[in-house]
């Protein structure tokens, strides 16, 4: 059975379908959790495809699965649809035209990431239904991976405890198979609380917040000389108190990201920088409260799984471009800003090599397979890193945008609907639907996933970064 071109003509055939949904989600742009429309649009797929739902989970309204089969192996396949604050933009415009200036735009092309997912389940779904196969195969839709970690709390709550294998995927500039090396990450609130009084008549008898936070985050500033060089650490001020210089800032708070490549060394730094609070409290005469958000663990690589995507990958491409898509392509590669321009060739060689680089580099959308690195840190963090730790997990990305188009950006916005964007969308898909063909057939190669994910963790469990007093929720 050829099932490459099974599943290929079949995802051909219905794209108008997948591709309709992916605009649509595109349009609705909705922020972590609330992504009400984006997950019925979905659901309401999925259930007319003959799958069975499971709504509202572990305490996020928009989560959801949609499952067919029964009996082992369990196949999942993750997506995501949530959007990004201040990035809304017209689609295929080359110039920075917000729809609703500040509002929310697919800056991370999660529209595309969650429809391939779908559509990847529902051609294997398809597939197994011809072919009368035994198995599971889940579609995962997995809310606020932007600035919650949403898959954290679907593990937590143990809806990945039965399965056997997770493949997800993740647009990008690039096509290549994802291995280890995403940071793990905490975001925690300090919320400093004072004593107001007039600044000018009675300023002894104030007690600034906002002092607080500059002592705060002065003292980090110190302390990044003394931490891991692949560490990183981040903030914003999101409340300086008010607007009237003349009254002391009785509250004010400043919301860290806190990266490294470890959970455990995650921690440590969550420690240090929570002692410089309490430091900057102690200076000031405040108090300051410590709140922890969100945790998103590293991930777990899989040097089999990525093999197994790879094959597939290396089938499906290169892909066919028009002149016009180029075209077009070439319209966003010439608005990247000039440190990204500046940046290109140095990035392009990190990913593919120094040959590869120098024959891709004035491309305007790369059109090959970069070469699997085992470890391939990318700087970002991802809660498919907290599947990882408890499921053997495939990832890739593929090319969906201009080349050198920078992450969560608005250009990833206005690239969002086009055909580029469509098939990179549909060549995800079709790796997805493959990889997890192979591993509903093949016990070994399951076997095989799995013990290369135990040599990987070598002896470590899943840790859980998450407070058990931590509920998903709106900051």
């Amino acid at each position: 059975m050829d099932y490459r071109k099974f599943i290929s003509d079949y995802i051909e055939k219905n794209a108008a379908d997948f591709t309709r949904i992916s605009d649509a989600i595109w349009g609705y742009a909705e922020p972590r959790f609330q992504e009400f429309k984006s997950s019925k649009e979905q659901q309401d797929f999925m259930q007319s495809q003959g799958f069975k739902l499971q709504v509202d989970l572990a305490g996020e309204e928009t989560a959801f699965i949609a499952e067919y089969g029964s009996g082992k192996p369990i196949i999942a396949f993750l997506g995501e649809f949530d959007s990004l604050s201040g990035l809304s933009q017209e689609a295929d415009n080359d110039v920075h035209t917000p729809i609703i200036p500040g509002g929310e735009g697919h800056g991370c092309g999660h529209q595309l990431l969650g429809v391939a997912s779908l559509t990847a389940t529902v051609a294997l779904k398809e597939l197994m239904v011809e072919n009368n196969l035994p198995g599971t195969i889940r579609y995962y839709g997995c809310p606020a991976e932007e600035n919650a970690g949403g898959k954290g709390y679907l593990v937590r709550d143990g809806y990945f405890n039965d399965c056997d294998i997770a493949l997800t995927w993740h647009p990008g500039t690039i096509n290549k198979v994802t291995g280890n090396g995403s940071l793990a990450n905490f975001r925690v609130f300090f919320d400093f609380h004072g004593t107001s009084s007039h600044a000018a008549g009675a300023p002894h008898l104030g007690r600034s917040a906002l002092d607080a936070v500059e002592l705060m985050n002065v003292g980090v500033n110190y302390m990044r000389e003394h931490m891991i060089s692949e560490a990183r650490i981040h903030y914003a001020v999101t409340n300086t108190g008010g607007t009237a210089p003349n009254v002391v800032q009785s509250d004010a708070q400043v919301l860290y990201a806190i990266r490294a490549p470890k959970v455990s060394q995650v921690k440590e730094l969550f420690e240090r920088v929570s002692d410089i609070a309490r430091g900057a409290a102690l200076m000031s005469g405040t108090k300051v409260e410590i709140r922890q958000v969100a945790a998103y663990s590293d991930y777990i690589g899989n040097d089999s799984m990525a093999e197994v995507i790879g094959t597939h990958m290396e089938h499906f491409l290169p892909l066919e471009y028009s002149a016009e898509e180029k075209a077009y392509a070439q319209k966003f590669k010439n608005v990247i800003t000039e440190l990204d321009k500046a940046n290109l060739k140095s990035s392009l060689e990190k990913m593919a090599g120094k040959e590869k680089a120098k024959e891709a580099i004035d491309e305007p959308i790369y059109n090959f397979l970069a070469p699997y690195k085992s470890q391939a840190g990318s700087g970002g963090s991802t809660d498919v890193g907290d599947v990882s730790w408890v499921v053997p997990t495939g990832q890739f990305s593929a090319a969906t945008w201009a080349a050198g188009t920078a992450g969560h950006s608005w250009q990833i916005v206005a690239q969002g609907k086009s055909s580029i964007a469509h098939k990179g969308m549909l060549l995800a898909a079709k790796v997805m639907a493959c990889s997890g063909f192979d591993y509903l057939t093949n016990a070994a190669l399951v076997e095989k996933a799995k013990e290369t994910w135990l040599e990987m963790l070598d002896g470590e469990t899943y840790p859980n970064p998450i407070p058990p007093e931590v509920k998903p929720g709106q900051w």
